[in-house]
């Protein structure tokens, strides 16, 4: 046992996991919040490489060492708590009820190495499974039937970003199997699947980063373009938004104030839609939403639960909708919901007396 010995059989995990650290830490547009889960997941990862290294060399030994039940219960532990916060990266306003299964599986672990509950070794050096001897896996098992369906249920993921997490998940299941037909190998094909899943997961957010508009995490006007046009033959209807006053809450309580106000309003407009609706921020007060195969009586009750949810704030809007017609193009079905909504925001300014952007 030996650290050349280590490296020569877990190199290129190792090459990977440094790598990506120090274009973690490097990274300018991630928030810190993931920075730290995606640091603590590959420290983990890394940690098991050496644990798995160790464990594995005192099973090559003809005698058992009680030092080979300790690793075991640190490896079995790891792999789930591994995965657990992959979860959490991916799904960052998760509970930290998510954690039990979790602990529960490591103080079971730990019990099994004077009980031999979940494992134990006879024979000499031999490997064999307690009464719960399945548990981790069952547990794992959990926590990707838990990942998939908040996958699926999600409003957050458009229909191009499912191909990659579903082949996350598919990977994850199929590495977390292989203990159950291919022990010897199994670990490495954990450590290293693990380590490349993080890496296009990183990938992934930094997409995401350049679609998304870094206050309000909406679709941003780039997205919007685009979008337009990949999606012309689905978008049946544009609806146009625009907060009202703005102007006087930057000017009377400052552009923080004004920050809070339109995160606010985003929020309202993401609970309000589904998974037909696209929600961008284009300017500073200017939203858009595409709808995708929606009827008019659709985009009626889009629009009835968006003023519900905006009543909820201190805030309000004013907005705008069109249906697509024969002779309809992206411009004309903006420019006619953009009219419409002229036409509230006037009221509400003749109303309240304010003069906005187009008061």
């Amino acid at each position: 046992m030996s650290i050349s010995d280590y490296l020569t059989e877990y190199w290129g995990v190792v090459v990977l996991l440094i790598g990506l650290s120090i274009v973690l830490f490097s990274d300018m547009h991630l928030e810190r919040k993931v920075i730290y889960q995606m640091s603590l997941a590959i420290s983990m990862l890394f940690l098991y490489t050496v644990t798995s290294y160790v464990e594995s060399y005192f099973g090559n030994l003809e005698f058992y060492s009680p030092m080979r039940a300790v690793l075991s219960a640190v490896n079995y532990s790891l792999i789930t708590f591994i995965l657990v916060s992959i979860i959490v990266i991916v799904y960052p306003r998760k509970k930290i009820y998510l954690l039990i299964p979790a602990i529960v599986n490591a103080v079971l672990c730990i019990v099994s190495i004077p009980t031999g509950i979940v494992f134990y070794f006879a024979n000499g050096n031999h490997f064999g499974r307690g009464p719960l001897g399945y548990l981790t896996y069952v547990v794992n098992g959990l926590y990707l039937i838990y990942f998939i369906g908040n996958l699926f249920n999600s409003k957050k993921n458009n229909k191009e970003d499912y191909p990659l997490l579903i082949y996350l998940v598919v990977t994850a299941v199929a590495c977390l199997a292989m203990p159950l037909f291919m022990e010897d190998v199994s670990m490495h094909w954990f450590m290293v699947t693990i380590a490349i899943e993080i890496v296009l997961y990183y990938v992934y957010l930094l997409q995401q980063n350049t679609k998304r508009d870094s206050l309000t995490k909406l679709l941003n006007r780039q997205s919007y373009y685009s979008d337009s046009e990949k999606h012309i033959d689905e978008i049946t209807s544009i609806v146009a938004i625009d907060m009202d006053g703005l102007k006087e809450i930057n000017d009377n309580q400052g552009h923080k104030a004004g920050d809070v106000a339109l995160k606010t309003l985003a929020d309202c407009f993401w609970k309000a839609s589904s998974q037909n609706h696209r929600v961008y921020r284009i300017g500073g007060d200017e939203y858009v939403i595409l709808c995708l195969e929606s009827t008019k009586d659709d985009v009626k009750s889009l629009i009835e639960r968006i003023r519900q949810e905006v009543g909820n704030t201190p805030y309000s809007c004013s907005i705008g909708y069109a249906m697509k017609a024969e002779d309809s193009t992206i411009d004309t079905m903006y420019q006619a919901a953009d009219a419409k909504l002229y036409e509230e925001k006037k009221k509400y300014y003749e109303r309240t007396g304010k003069k906005g952007r187009k008061g």
